[in-house]
Order: C-alpha cells, then structure tokens, then sequence
C-alpha cells in the first residue's frame, strides 16, 4: 500500500477524533511529557532525543567499522501510534520506537539511515543484510529466535479490542473467538498465535473463527468499525492508544504479555552496543521520558537483554 494511501485511512480513524478530543495536556518540560497527554487525543511532540549525549563505554563496542563510518541503516514498520505512524505531513515518522532508535544511536555516536519498509518484510531482509537492524514492536518469541537476534528495550504483547456494542468481556482462552472474524496484523505473532490456535475449535465442537489479515493498521481498525471483523489482536499498546481516539471502541484485555526489542540478523556484532546504549537509557532517564511520552510506562523493563527466551 502506498504511503498516500495509508495516510489516507489512517485519516480515516484518527484524524477527526484527534480534532475533537482538543488540546492535549501541557507536556512537563522536565518530563518529557505525560501519559494523560498521551492518551488525551494529541499525539506528544515533546522533544526527549535531542541532549542524549554519546557514551564511549557503549560506542567501543561496535565493531571498528561501524564506528569509522558512522552509520547504520535501518527499516522501521511505519503503523500506528503510540509505536511508529506518520506524522499530519505524511512522510515524518514519528513515535516510541522512532525515538528509541534515535536515542540509542545518539548514545553510539551514530547516525541511522531510515527506510520504512513492510512489517512482514523486515525480519528476512535482515538476513540478506539489506538493513543492520530493523524496528516494528518485533516481539520476541522463540520461534523468531532461530534467525534473528533481539536486544530487548519494552515489554508489550498481545491483546484484543472489540466494539462497545460486541457481548465479550474478556478472552483468556482463544476458543471464545470461535465463530468470530478476528481482524490482525499480517507477518505478526498475533496470526501466528491464531493459525496455530484455530483446530482448536473443532476440538471443542465449535464453528472455527475467521482470521482476517491486513498488511496495514489502519486497514484493520477501518474492518471492526464497519462490522466486517467482531474483534481485533493487536499489541496491548497500540489498542489501547487506539480506543482513546475512536469512538465506539473499547479495549478487552491483555492475553499475553512479550519482549521487545530491536532486530539484527542471528549472530550480529552489533548487539552488545545495542543492549549497553539501552541500559545507558535508564541510568540517564531518557528511556523514562520516552515511554512516559507515549503513555507507556507500564511498558518498562528493568534491564535491556540479548534474545532473551520468550515470556510464557
């Protein structure tokens, strides 16, 4: 999908609730902003990258090459807010993990060459070594772990939204989506957690439920407020951003609870740079400020790891 078209549907779902909610909150300038500003309708445009200053512990580890060219490329996954999405312009990205990226190349003394790129397209490409590292809410699993290495720096997951009018409450087992059409992202864990889910519903006697996969976020929202999907899954950050600015929505609940990190192909030397810069981040406040920004404190992990196993 073009990026014309996707600003255009994320117009569609975002862009007037924006206008009414009003005014946002006054970020705290110490702060970096708030969560209520978050959450309130207008997307946080607090700066909490800019002073991040180098650290030479942190730079030493990257190997002599990256260090002498100063750079590194990078494909980011241009969704939704509060992770990546495209600024009223249409071609700035802007969002957590935009200022993560940022904020860690700061500390390494590197510059990141950006190219957005597809969420299903990212991880393979990294392989092939079209990119050094790549950024999307790349949850980690242990199935992504055979190819790709993670260096970890919030915890997300998955969870559901659904309609203020659908009778659900809460799903704490997949068979109570049988017989519904689930609307979800495509590449990601949350269809690979429904596929391999879906006999299940034979099992217990019951209609199976219907995965219905779009490649763009605002695609999916589009498909639950015109009644064509019963419930969305989708990472618990980016649903519950979602529902504060759409009417008529409401966020379920959280099914599962991921690591996330940024993605290098397996056995990348970059890694150690990565996890030290993150680490750096929390001693400094700036990983405080970013996630407070985007409203997403509860995301906080205590230290940044290297392809950890996955979060059962």
């Amino acid at each position: 999908m073009s990026r014309s078209r996707h600003t255009a549907l994320f117009a569609l779902v975002t862009v007037a609730t924006l206008t009414l909610a009003g005014c946002a909150e006054p970020t705290d300038a110490a702060g970096g902003g708030s969560d209520r500003a978050a959450a309130k309708g207008k997307t946080p445009t607090t700066d909490v990258v800019s002073k991040v200053r180098k650290d030479e512990a942190a730079a030493k580890l990257l190997p002599a090459g990256v260090r002498e060219a100063g750079t590194l490329r990078i494909a980011s996954s241009v969704g939704a807010p509060p992770g990546a999405f495209y600024e009223e312009d249409g071609s700035t990205a802007a969002g957590a993990d935009i200022d993560f990226a940022d904020a860690v190349a700061r500390v390494l003394g590197l510059k990141l060459t950006r190219e957005v790129a597809s969420f299903e397209a990212i991880l393979p490409a990294l392989g092939s070594g079209k990119y050094d590292l790549g950024t999307g809410n790349f949850g980690v699993t242990d199935e992504r772990r055979r190819t790709i290495d993670f260096v970890t720096y919030i915890n997300d997951g998955q969870g559901f939204a659904v309609r203020e009018d659908n009778d659900l409450k809460k799903v704490t087992d997949l068979t109570q989506l049988c017989g519904l059409d689930v609307a979800t992202g495509a590449g990601t864990t949350f269809e690979v957690t429904l596929q391999k889910n879906l006999p299940r519903c034979a099992e217990a006697g019951k209609k199976p439920y219907n995965v219905k996969t779009y490649a763009d976020q605002a695609a999916i929202w589009i498909s639950l407020q015109q009644n064509r999907s019963d419930v969305v899954m989708s990472t618990i950050n980016g649903l519950r951003y979602a529902v504060t600015q759409q009417e008529g929505l409401r966020f379920l609940n959280e099914f599962k609870r991921l690591d996330v990190g940024f993605a290098f192909k397996k056995g990348s030397p970059l890694t150690p740079a990565f996890q030290a810069a993150v680490n750096r981040l929390k001693e400094d406040g700036t990983y405080d400020r970013i996630l407070k920004k985007w409203g997403t404190t509860e995301s906080a992990i205590e230290t940044s790891e290297i392809s950890p196993p996955e979060l059962k």
